[in-house]
């Protein structure tokens, strides 16, 4: 009876949205709220003050206004609602001049969409197609990496549609590496197919970039905006979103009403009412408030497979910090990954019952099994009935053995219910972020890695000029150009298994030796 009356207390429920959070199996005790309640008390004030429009990144001086993405009304200014109104009516307006065929490719219809991007750019519309685009009115790709077997293999895929191809190139800035070059691919292979590239192209950029004038010099179909108050990993309900999924006939109006939803049910400055600040009190809770526990994401439906994925992002870009904001070292983060029930029962699921104890599980029930009638695969049972009896037993096995979980739950995926989850999650974030006190919004991580990739294609190029008919080991190219050995090997091994040099193995690697 106990556990009963505590599910009851631990139970919070939007009905009208189908959704409710469950923490029992948390054993968060009542005196760790209070003790925590000046923290929460400032996090719902900073949420506040981010919606109406304070500088919420200090490290680039800028808003971040995603949450008036799904209500324009509280958009700090006419224009940045116009900025966000104005697309909208020209998505749709595009929408639906490709799919009665006003927009072709060269007199045919298009049948086929291939999104170029990467980060949010791409995991948000993976998403939400793999969710909800079943019934898609474009067969819909995505070239997300600079791996060229990987973009030999998507256009490969798409073979004789590549006429009737609309490719939709996202990036703000239009100088991030992976985007270009798979657009420079994919505008290969339509040249080589004698297709001019700007008739099948449409950008999704901010205005002035190397994206936008790219796009305007090759006569791109369209050009959709992406403002700079909106960041790629909270980008899935702008045009970055928006665009593909009004391409592929999903119900962009119902995405936005569900994250409006949640967004309204968790700007309630309450934590009893509130799921989302819920949520980040239980991270904190459970990781110590230094993230000492990963999030092991486990929904329990097909088509959410790509949730964790897309959380990964959301969650460890935005929380992932060496420095709080007042300049000390925290290295605050918290380890997301994933995949789905039941499956993952025959994976790691062994090891999250009887192995080290350094995670907590969120499940995500849904509660309706399929459209239709099902069949009894059992006396009595279906298929449906043995998903929620994994999910179940699964988390009382958890609990059994002293691991914590939340469960969250929803009637089905729909556009309006994948749209609160995300908003959910994206609130959570940042409600978290407040109580560690860091800033949710910027990326320095992310940026360095690019500088060090930046650095290590001018060494490579640096080694090519380097190379000759004759054998040279990685410290003699070292030596000539003044550079780390190690540096120097990698560029090397690179330009030997890509035919451009010739690789003599030794027996170490300071013995192997290159040439042309």
């Amino acid at each position: 009876m106990a556990n009963w009356q505590h599910f009851n207390t631990a139970t919070t429920r939007y009905s009208d949205l189908g959704f409710s959070l469950e923490t029992s199996r948390l054993d968060l005790p009542e005196s760790y709220i209070s003790e925590l309640s000046p923290r929460i008390e400032k996090a719902f004030a900073d949420m506040a003050d981010l919606e109406a429009g304070a500088i919420a990144n200090p490290d680039e001086n800028r808003m971040v206004g995603h949450y008036w993405l799904r209500n324009p009304e509280l958009a700090p200014s006419e224009e940045i609602k116009t900025q966000i109104t104005a697309p909208l009516a020209q998505l749709k307006k595009f929408a639906k001049n490709i799919h009665n065929g006003k927009v072709t490719a060269q007199g045919n219809k298009f049948t086929t969409l291939l999104i170029v991007g990467i980060g949010g750019s791409a995991l948000g519309p993976q998403l939400t197609y793999d969710a909800l685009g079943k019934d898609s009115k474009l067969q819909t790709y995505f070239a997300d990496n600079t791996d060229p077997a990987g973009i030999d293999k998507i256009i490969g895929q798409i073979g004789n549609n590549l006429a009737t191809t609309l490719v939709l190139v996202i990036s703000k800035s239009g100088g991030t590496a992976e985007t270009r070059n798979g657009m420079l691919e994919v505008q290969e292979a339509f040249e080589n197919a004698g297709l001019k590239f700007g008739n099948h192209t449409v950008a999704i950029t901010g205005e002035g970039s190397k994206l936008y004038n790219y796009a305007q010099e090759k006569k791109f179909i369209e050009i959709f905006p992406m403002e700079d108050w909106v960041g790629g990993r909270t980008s899935l309900m702008s045009t970055v979103g928006l665009v593909p999924a009004a391409l592929q006939g999903i119900d962009t109006d119902a995405f936005l009403t569900g994250a409006a939803k949640m967004d309204s049910y968790t700007r309630v400055a309450d934590y009893q009412e509130n799921a989302a600040m819920q949520l980040a009190v239980a991270w904190h809770f459970v990781g110590n408030g230094k993230g000492d526990k990963d999030m092991v994401v486990l929904p329990y439906k097909d088509s959410l497979v790509l949730f964790s994925k897309y959380l990964q992002q959301l969650v460890m870009e935005s929380l992932g910090k060496e420095t709080d904001l007042d300049g000390k070292t925290v290295h605050q983060g918290i380890a997301v990954y994933g995949n789905k029930g039941s499956t993952d029962q025959h994976a790691y699921i062994q090891q999250l019952r009887d192995g080290v104890n350094n995670f907590f599980a969120t499940f995500i029930e849904v509660r309706k099994g399929r459209k239709g009638e099902s069949i009894e695969v059992e006396p009595n049972t279906t298929s449906a009935d043995f998903l929620q009896g994994f999910l179940r037993g699964t988390r009382k096995a958890l609990y059994e053995s002293g691991r914590k979980s939340i469960t969250l739950s929803i009637r089905e995926v729909t556009p309006e219910s994948l749209g609160s989850l995300i908003a959910l999650f994206e609130r959570a974030v940042s409600f978290y972020a407040s109580l560690v006190n860091i800033n949710a919004y910027h990326q320095p991580g992310v940026e360095a890695g690019k500088k060090a990739a930046g650095e290590f294609i001018e060494l490579l190029n640096q080694v090519r000029g380097t190379l000759t008919g004759w054998d040279k080991t990685a410290e003699d190219v070292a030596e000539a150009i003044s550079a780390d050995p190690e540096d120097v090997y990698h560029a090397l091994n690179h330009l030997s298994s890509n035919n451009e040099a010739i690789k003599s193995e030794g027996a170490t690697p300071a013995e192997d030796s290159f040439k042309l």
